[in-house]
């Protein structure tokens, strides 16, 4: 597969991965002046400055990538709702301060596993972003996980919010796991089930199989790799190349991780069989719309304005 077939696919990749830094960032930035502790404000803004600064590098590669000429502004500022590929977890509202831990905990370790496995990458420049952007979010995850064990083993009323937090957000960290789907029309929204739950639909969605007691990815049996629909000009061609990692294979030292840090704040892997997703596909929540209406309002509101 040459290389300007995979292009597109890299563009979709990169978008991907520029929108949940992006998304994560403005969630964060909600905490400006509201954390327990004016240190803590200034730590949840300067891992927010990391993450634009990782969003930056990744929406300006996919422009170019993309030949469309948009620039990083354009595809933060000028896309709509469905135009955004960032997983669910990202965009959670953020809930009590454990909640915010316990989200960060396990996106930043998952970041963590993936920009390792990037920064020896076919492509350049995911490589030096990768190179760069590692070094950031080890100290996003040791920040993450100070604060899970200082909740966790604290008082009663700490580790309770701890535990809690924890159980909001674990369902959505499989979606981390699944490959991308590959270029293709969006499908149609969700079904909404009898018992009132929505579920994503997809052969990529790993809904009602995902997850037991942990969130173990769906794998191919006779590849090993994550499992969805997938073609040479997709995520198997991109896997091929070695221009992206597998997420299959960030799982278990993902877990492994995670595992370690809860064990010794006392708190428990929480048990669920519901699995959310569609993010990568522009399916999200109630919440991500106003996210979005707050970030994009400058913008919208003065179109093409410089400063």
């Amino acid at each position: 597969m040459s290389e300007t077939a995979l292009r597109p696919a890299v563009a979709r990749y990169c978008l991907g991965l520029g929108d949940d830094a992006l998304v994560l960032a403005q969630r964060l930035c909600e905490w400006a002046a509201g954390a327990p502790a004016i240190e803590e404000d200034i730590a949840l803004m300067n891992i927010a400055l990391d993450l634009i600064g990782q969003a930056r590098s990744f929406l300006s590669h996919a422009g170019e990538l993309e030949g469309a000429g948009r620039t990083e502004d354009d595809l933060a500022f000028g896309r709509d709702e469905r135009d955004f590929l960032n997983v669910q977890i990202v965009e959670l509202a953020n809930g009590d301060f454990g909640t915010t831990m316990a989200r960060q905990l396990l996106f930043s370790a998952y970041q963590y596993q993936l920009y390792s496995a990037l920064s020896s990458s076919a492509d350049e420049q995911i490589t030096a972003i990768a190179a760069k952007a590692v070094k950031e979010v080890a100290y996003h995850r040791e920040h993450a996980a100070s604060w899970v064990l200082r909740l966790g083993d604290g008082t009663e009323e700490s580790h309770a919010r701890m535990a809690a937090g924890l159980e909001v957000v674990w369902p959505f960290a499989g979606e981390l796991f699944e490959l991308f789907e590959p270029l293709e029309p969006l499908e149609p929204l969700d079904s909404d089930d009898s018992d009132g739950t929505r579920h994503s639909l997809g052969a990529g969605s790993v809904v009602n199989e995902l997850f037991t007691t942990t969130c173990a990815p769906r794998q191919d049996s006779d590849t090993g790799r994550s499992a969805g629909r997938s073609d040479d000009s997709g995520p198997v061609g991109l896997l091929d190349a070695r221009i992206i990692a597998d997420p299959a294979s960030l799982y278990r030292p993902w877990l492994g991780y995670v595992q370690s840090v809860l064990t010794e704040a006392t708190l428990e892997v929480p048990s669920t069989t519901w699995s959310p997703g569609g993010g990568r596909r522009g399916l999200h929540t109630e919440g991500f719309g106003y996210l979005l209406a707050e970030m994009q309002h400058l913008h919208g509101s003065y179109p093409g304005a410089t400063w």
